[in-house]
């Protein structure tokens, strides 16, 4: 890649350094505060134990949820300091503070290969403002900053723009940490040169949300797949009836326009599943995409979809997978995005290359249990939209050039 990365600074140079790391550690918390998914802490690990290894004393920086630049210690990094001591097999120091005289000290006190996870970022304002005297603060005086945070990357922050641009500018480098540089390594290749043929699975709610990177991927792969609440929309555009199902009404024209650029590359949905309410327990029905009652709300796709689109993914030699094909968290509305994602894995196993996009689809392959199958599951839903629809990362365009 253009920028460097962590493998261009060798261990030596590490020794007794302070090195400061953005790391994403906004990972979800059970009502009483512990941490019930750890993947996006487990991917930072690699990053991590070379700076431990080196010598280093390894700053770490990060966000939980949006406490609106005030603390609230709902939201404390604490928990996940005790998650990552676990991991790693030694004590992980925890200042509760992110910059002033609290926190100065807390580094200034540490010894060689020693590891200080630092309070919320997003407890200070000045970090979503990306005030750059903050973010000289938040340096610590370091020679390096290590990004490691591709969920945050697409964000201009004082912890992920704003102190790469401070190091840089006292004479330091601002790299990737080997998270990151798989996440940009993964998806820049697979837009960049997709072995055919090339398919993408897109699905979720809102078409607003994936306009962009329907339109990047549309002159690039050989079929894409809809599916989810926002396939409603192409329904309706289509003049199909809907039910009482989610559809943005101010985005049909823009499902037709989709749907003329794509033509015959676009696979739709030939039918769905539905029920008068979507809940746990709900009594479902299988009907055709335009036969759905006026009382119905769509849940799922259909099992005659779900096995067109396995047949498809099957067929592929790169998959790109953003958004679920139903309510998967519900029983009933489970079992489209589940056979997609066993399509996924069973494409991977025979060696084709398949990328699932954060958010929901990598929720729903741990869900399906074929995680650890596919090629690559990327840490940052929004992220990876944005890189895929070909959108500038401000974190990445930050770093240091080779």
């Amino acid at each position: 890649m253009a920028k460097k990365t962590l493998e261009d600074c060798p261990p030596e140079t590490l020794a007794n350094e302070v090195v400061v790391v953005r790391v994403d550690y906004n990972l979800p918390l059970d009502k009483d505060g512990v941490v019930v998914d750890d993947t996006r802490l487990v991917r930072t690990l690699p990053t991590i134990q070379y700076l431990v290894e080196a010598g280093a004393k390894a700053v770490l920086l990060s966000h939980l949820g949006r406490p609106g630049g005030r603390p609230d210690q709902a939201l404390t990094l604490r928990p996940v300091a005790e998650k990552l001591e676990k991991f790693l097999g030694f004590p992980v120091g925890f200042c509760p503070a992110t910059t002033g005289p609290l926190a100065n000290a807390a580094v200034q006190g540490m010894k060689s290969g020693e590891v200080l996870l630092l309070e919320n970022t997003r407890f200070c304002p000045e970090d979503v403002g990306n005030d750059s005297e903050w973010a000289e603060q938040i340096s610590f005086g370091t020679k390096l900053f290590v990004n490691d945070a591709f969920g945050t990357a697409h964000r201009a922050h004082a912890s992920t723009q704003g102190i790469a641009h401070a190091v840089r500018r006292s004479g330091g480098e601002a790299v990737a940490g080997f998270l990151l540089e798989r996440e940009l390594r993964f998806l820049c290749d697979a837009m960049a040169d997709p072995e055919h043929p090339f398919v993408a699975v897109i699905g979720g709610a809102k078409i607003s949300s994936k306009i962009d990177v329907i339109e990047a991927l549309l002159p690039a792969v050989d079929r894409l797949l809809i599916g989810g609440a926002m396939a409603n929309t192409f329904f309706k555009a289509r003049g199909w009836a809907v039910g009482d199902s989610l559809v943005e009404e101010d985005r049909i024209d823009t499902a037709r326009m989709l749907m003329d650029l794509a033509g015959d590359k676009l696979l739709l949905p030939v039918d769905v599943i539905t029920a008068r309410s979507i809940t746990s327990d709900a009594a479902t029905r299988v009907s055709a995409c335009d036969e759905v009652g006026e009382d119905r709300h769509i849940g799922d796709i259909g099992p005659h979809t779900a096995k067109l689109f396995a047949e498809v993914v099957g067929a592929a030699r790169t998959v790109i997978w953003s958004g679920p094909m139903g309510v998967f968290e519900l029983a009933p509305f489970q079992s489209g995005t589940f056979e997609v994602a066993r399509a996924a894995a069973s494409t991977a196993d025979r060696g084709a290359t398949v990328i699932v996009g954060g958010g929901d689809s990598a929720a729903a392959t741990v869900a399906a249990g074929v995680v650890d199958r596919i090629t690559h599951v990327s840490t940052g839903g929004s992220a990876s939209l944005e890189l895929l629809s070909g959108k500038e990362m401000p974190a990445v365009a930050a770093l240091s050039d080779r």
